[in-house]
């Protein structure tokens, strides 16, 4: 089983979510999250004084599922989420060693 989780845009939610859900992707975490890479942030202009947002705002979408489909579901990630621009994101593919849905004690792959 793998973990992806891909730090994305936050108006590309909704385009990464149908291209997964195109591929058979019942399920997903999104999380709001802030942080910054080679963009470093920005400066911006409040009431007449300017300061630096250091962070970014952005989404961080996880999803659980069988090996056979994790390139599919990276390869549909990067399609919806980029634009070419900088700041578009990550995506990380771990390993998990086990998963237990709570409501039935499935374990394994019954439980993704």
């Amino acid at each position: 089983m793998k973990k992806i989780e891909a730090i994305i845009k936050p108006f590309k939610l909704e385009e990464v979510r149908e291209a997964l859900s195109e591929i058979g992707i019942t399920g997903l975490t999104v999380t709001e999250v802030k942080g910054f890479g080679r963009q470093k942030g920005h400066t911006e202009l409040y009431r007449g004084a300017e300061y630096v947002v250091d962070f970014l705002p952005k989404v961080k979408v996880e999803v659980v599922l069988n090996d056979e489909i994790a390139d599919q579901v990276v390869e549909a990630i990067i399609k919806a989420a980029r634009t070419g621009k900088i700041g578009d994101g990550k995506i990380f593919v771990t390993t998990v060693g086990q998963v237990v849905r709570i409501r039935t004690g499935e374990t394994g792959e019954a439980a993704i």
